[in-house]
């Protein structure tokens, strides 16, 4: 039974930055790849990045380019996500996803987390 467990919310104000954490209950090689995704209040899942978990190659949607940086300590079986310049639009639960399917990156998810909140007030 795979596990995802993010960590690393909280409330900031503009212009922080936040580092997201996902633990994985398996080894990440055994996903084909990994990412974080976000919803705001109101609106539907957004894709944020996603990461390869065997060659480290990592994919930003365009409107996540610039601020936000994915990448893995397979060691530790943890995938990051850091928010840098954090805005009040970045306001969203965060939710990390898992994936084993090569067909299915880096856009659609086997695996989901529980979330973690992030709120940025101006």
């Amino acid at each position: 039974n795979v596990q995802l467990v993010e960590s690393g919310g909280g409330s900031v104000q503009a212009g922080g930055s936040l580092r997201l954490s996902c633990a994985a209950s398996r080894h990440t090689y055994g996903f084909y790849c990994m990412g974080w995704v976000h919803q705001a209040p109101g609106k539907e899942r957004e894709g944020v990045a996603t990461i390869y978990t065997d060659s480290g190659r990592t994919y930003y949607y365009d409107s996540m380019k610039g601020r936000f940086t994915i990448s893995q300590d397979s060691a530790k079986k943890t995938v990051y996500l850091q928010i840098d310049n954090l805005k009040p639009g970045d306001t969203a639960m965060y939710y990390c996803a898992a994936e084993e399917s090569s067909a299915r990156c880096p856009h659609e998810w086997n695996y989901w987390g529980q979330g973690t909140q992030v709120t940025v007030s101006s």
